[in-house]
């Protein structure tokens, strides 16, 4: 296994297993895997014309969420009148990362510091490691945040994954709870209710078991979103006429620097950790 340059123009590379199982990812663009190909299948939906335009935000992929997931509802920063307010989903996806190959783990290895755009919204020195492990049909990640500052932190983390889908009536679901917050009206309704408005587009957050799955019945394959508790936050997100639904696995709900419900605090030099994994499995 070794990482490629695969598109010089716009600083993609490869991490590659076999020929039939790699992920495409991008540090100059927020460290985003653009493409998964498991089992030589396209797993991930990824615009690559949007994408083109750096004026616009990534559609597709697995962008990285940090330090906030969602946005706040506060006008001006939480931090006081000496910063910036953080937007959507923070800074971690719009910022270069750096890139490596780990030998040990056989993994490909993200990594972001702290640094002066960082500190125009976050008043904090960190490191934010992801370590991608690539196996047939499975995706692995091991998230650790170091807090580097003398000061206790606050995060949050999240993972934005876009998956390709045939259609949504095609779509099945399984696994979540009776209830869930439809995050565009603020109200807690029945899940398998609002599921039915996906062609419409949603926007749902649930406390999941530590589990989120959905299946295609055309693509014949079902995908499961392994995220524990403290990250067990799941999030199903749609944006018709686009052929993809996002399943997304956070730490904390919107607004959670604000109202510090469910936000994490790495204390004073110590560190936090995550894991999550994404599963392919094929049915006939």
């Amino acid at each position: 296994m070794q990482i490629k340059l695969s598109n010089k123009d716009q600083e993609i590379f490869v991490f590659q297993l076999d020929q039939n199982n790699y992920i495409k990812f991008c540090p100059e663009r927020g460290g985003v895997i653009t493409n998964w190909v498991s089992d030589g299948k396209e797993i991930l939906y990824f615009d690559e014309k949007r994408f083109m335009d750096k004026t616009k935000s990534i559609r597709g992929g697995i962008p990285i969420l940090f330090p906030i997931c969602g946005n706040l509802s506060t006008s001006s920063s939480v931090f006081g009148k000496d910063y910036l307010q953080l937007t959507q989903h923070g800074f971690a996806r719009d910022l270069q990362w750096q890139c490596s190959f780990n030998q040990n783990k056989q993994s490909l290895c993200l990594l972001l510091n702290e640094s002066k755009k960082t500190k125009k919204y976050y008043p904090f020195d960190f490191a934010l490691k992801i370590e991608v492990k690539l196996k047939v049909n499975c995706l692995e990640f091991e998230i650790t945040i170091y807090n580097k500052t003398d000061t206790s932190m606050p995060i949050n983390f999240g993972l934005h994954p876009y998956f390709n889908v045939s259609d949504y009536k095609n779509l099945e679901f399984f696994g979540y709870p009776l209830n869930c917050q439809n995050q565009q009206k603020n109200i807690i309704s029945n899940t398998l209710d609002e599921l039915k408005n996906i062609h419409l587009g949603v926007d749902l957050l649930m406390y999941t078991s530590g589990k989120s799955a959905f299946r295609d019945k055309v693509f014949k394959r079902e995908v499961t979103l392994n995220h524990s508790y403290p990250f067990d936050l799941g999030v199903i997100w749609s944006d018709p006429p686009r052929r993809m639904i996002c399943l997304e696995p956070w730490t904390s709900p919107r607004n959670s620097f604000v109202d510090g419900f469910r936000n994490i605090v790495i204390p004073a030099n110590d560190r936090q950790t995550f894991d999550a994994s994404i599963q392919i499995k094929y049915f006939k």
